[in-house]
């Protein structure tokens, strides 16, 4: 199990400090040249700009194939000619069309280099055609171990669905497959076979029916996409829709179930407009009116495929029926829909350029659990939501990860990520700024690939405070910062310890009764008290330790 942590006594703080140094003496991870051309920025990916996708395809559930194409429009940033597409073994790029002509390609991996032969005059906005096919690889304990999941639902007819974050959208589909760079807009055609359904992202254009038995369903995304968030979901579906009077007017919500499933989704998605009602009061507008929201049962627990989130919560609160944060408010709510969606904000609206940076989805969308949780059942419960979750920290690397090598940070990312934001808004001091920070992330950077220095710059300004140890101790370091103090001769002196240089971080007390804000430094100082035997409570809302060495 993993250890709780709340305010941790000298006994496990000396545990986690040596848990620590030991960190540091395990042996450096060895990346290869195959994670610097899935995860960097290389001279075949920065010269071009993608502008749209139209993924064109067939899903073949007998023998578990994708075939089609991607049209790939583009503006050209920089004169060079070779192009860099990404598509994971055993699937194939067939070949690559450009202006009628086909071009060479070459394969080193997971990438393909395209020889280019046309003029690439920079501001041109140009196009490419690629045909692939194959047996994409199938996910093994999806979402976290993706691919494809080629299931069948309790009738006998397939249930298959797409998921690949971390892991890449190029496992099935050739695709420019780092973060950075978004497509404006994209269309999504799949065909599935006639009696099933294909869901996908935005909004259902047209289905057509061929003359082979099957449809061709074509989805039209309006708004900027990551590549992980595009999916596709076939079965034997059916739906039902409502409109959320939202802060920019009527939002489409369509809910596709299977249809075995309809009276229970009817009465458990009913936390949709509860989860969109509370996160554009701390959020700001949803930020995708115009592609609709949809929740799509998947035969998976969920991902937060943008306008598309899939759910397999089995028609539960919890996660699975349980209360992550062991507080009992985790059961007032159904969490896969309320986390997943919450990444529409933090993931679809605001996205990493790099993997690393995966605290920027998965702390703020963690955070938001608890945000939910204190707009239905008051501020008291949202604390005690998030603080429950302290005891799945496990402090075991830091919480960014290496840059341009496609490598995320630690799972803490999740639960101390949640409350490292909780532990700041203690700081903030003041719940109207709080909530006027967080919708002016999502206004500030709507629609944009960030790195956590833009994010960390605007959190710092608009709190106005210097944060830049605050950010290094809880995303950079694995310990937990912790308050020194003893009492002497009527004062009580206090200090930062195990910490990273320069910590700073004011934090409120209570002392004798009485609650104030001390600012603490890693150098001892001292206040006046009135006896030796005062008592010292830190506020149990920051994520620290302390101790106190006169005993």
């Amino acid at each position: 199990m993993k250890k709780y942590l709340n305010i941790l006594f000298f006994t496990l703080l000396v545990f986690n400090v040596s848990k620590a140094q030991g960190l540091l003496q395990k042996k450096e991870i060895t990346f290869t040249r195959q994670d610097s051309l899935r995860g960097s920025i290389t001279k075949e990916r920065v010269w071009w700009d993608v502008l749209n996708y139209h993924l064109d395809i067939k899903v073949n559930p007998v023998d578990s194939t994708i075939t089609g194409s991607n049209t790939i429009g583009y503006k050209v940033l920089q004169e060079y000619n070779v192009m860099q597409i990404d598509l994971q073994n055993p699937m194939e790029i067939y070949k690559v069309i450009q202006d009628g002509k086909e071009l060479k390609c070459k394969r080193e991996g997971n990438a393909f280099f395209i020889n280019l032969l046309a003029n690439q005059t920079v501001g041109a906005k140009k196009e490419l055609i690629v045909f692939y096919g194959g047996k994409p690889r199938i996910a093994v304990n999806a979402p976290w171990d993706g691919g494809i999941s080629w299931k069948k639902d309790r009738n006998g007819k397939w249930f298959i669905s797409s998921s690949c974050q971390g892991l890449g959208a190029s496992v099935w589909w050739p695709n420019k497959d780092h973060m950075y760079d978004e497509v404006e807009n994209m269309l999504i055609s799949i065909n599935a076979p006639k009696n099933l359904m294909a869901v996908s992202n935005g909004r259902l254009q047209s289905v057509k029916e061929l003359k082979d038995g099957t449809k061709t369903f074509n989805w039209y995304v309006s708004n900027p996409i990551n590549n992980y968030g595009v999916n596709i979901n076939i079965g034997d579906y059916v739906s039902f829709s409502e409109k959320f009077k939202g802060e920019k007017g009527d939002l489409d919500c369509t809910y596709y179930v299977l249809k075995d499933n309809l009276a229970k989704a009817k009465k458990q998605f009913q936390d949709a407009p509860r989860m969109l009602k509370a996160f554009e009061h701390w959020f700001g507008p949803y930020p995708f009116y115009e592609d609709s929201y949809k929740l799509v049962e998947a035969p998976y627990l969920g991902m937060e495929h943008q306008s598309s989130v899939t759910y397999g919560n089995g028609f539960e609160n919890g996660y699975l029926g349980r209360d992550l944060s062991g507080t009992g408010w985790g059961l007032k709510f159904d969490f896969i829909i309320i986390h997943e969606s919450g990444h529409e904000w933090f993931a679809n609206n605001i996205t990493y350029k790099d993997i690393a940076d995966m605290w920027i989805h998965e702390s703020f969308t963690n955070y938001s659990e608890s945000l939910f949780v204190e707009y239905y059942y008051g501020k008291e419960a949202g604390y005690e939501y998030v603080k429950g979750l302290r005891k799945s920290i496990q402090n075991d690397k830091p919480i960014i990860g290496h840059y341009d090598v496609n490598n995320e940070g630690s799972g803490d990312m999740y639960y101390k990520g949640a409350n490292m934001l909780h532990t700041l808004r203690q700081n903030v001091n003041d719940d109207q700024k709080w909530r006027t920070i967080l919708r002016g992330l999502n206004k500030t950077f709507y629609h944009q690939t960030v790195t956590t220095k833009q994010i960390e710059d605007y959190l710092s300004t608009a709190t106005g405070m210097n944060l830049n140890s605050f950010f290094n101790q809880y995303l950079r370091d694995t310990r937990i910062p912790t308050l020194e103090y003893f009492f002497k001769d009527n004062k009580v002196s206090f200090r930062w310890a195990n910490c990273v240089t320069g910590f700073d971080m004011p934090i409120r007390i209570t002392l004798n009764g009485v609650e104030q804000v001390i600012k603490p430094k890693t150098q001892w100082q001292n206040t006046n008290t009135k006896t030796d035997k005062t008592v010292l409570e830190i506020n149990s809302n920051y994520y620290v330790a302390s101790f106190n060495i006169t005993d």
